[in-house]
């Protein structure tokens, strides 16, 4: 598992590459929180484009990034979910709070 973080404008892009579990998801929300406090963002895009794999635990882990962002009147979006993630978010109801899009450029346009 790997999170590489980067600062467009008031956008903070989260790339996760690996999986998203129980065992990796307090490591990823520290480092994400962290960053975010850092960066001065507004926004956080989720670049799932490298996800192999997520549990239930990584939906905690969207859910507690939205709830920051709101607060301070921002959003998070998801970018390049493959079809399981996509069936995950549907399930999950997490579709009807939280925009998806193709590519990370699309979701930043969507923030413009």
């Amino acid at each position: 598992m790997n999170v590489i973080c980067d600062c467009k404008d008031r956008n903070l892009v989260i790339k996760v590459v690996g999986e998203i579990d129980q065992h990796t998801s307090a490591i990823i929300r520290e480092k994400i929180d962290k960053e975010y406090a850092r960066s001065n963002a507004k926004n956080i895009v989720f670049d799932f484009s490298g996800i192999n794999f997520m549990d239930s635990s990584g939906i905690g882990v969207i859910m507690g990034r939205y709830k920051n962002t709101q607060e301070i009147g921002g959003t998070v979006v998801i970018s390049g979910a493959n079809s399981s993630l996509d069936r995950i978010f549907s399930i999950s109801g997490l579709h009807k709070i939280i925009n998806t899009y193709g590519s990370v450029e699309q979701a930043l346009k969507s923030l413009t």
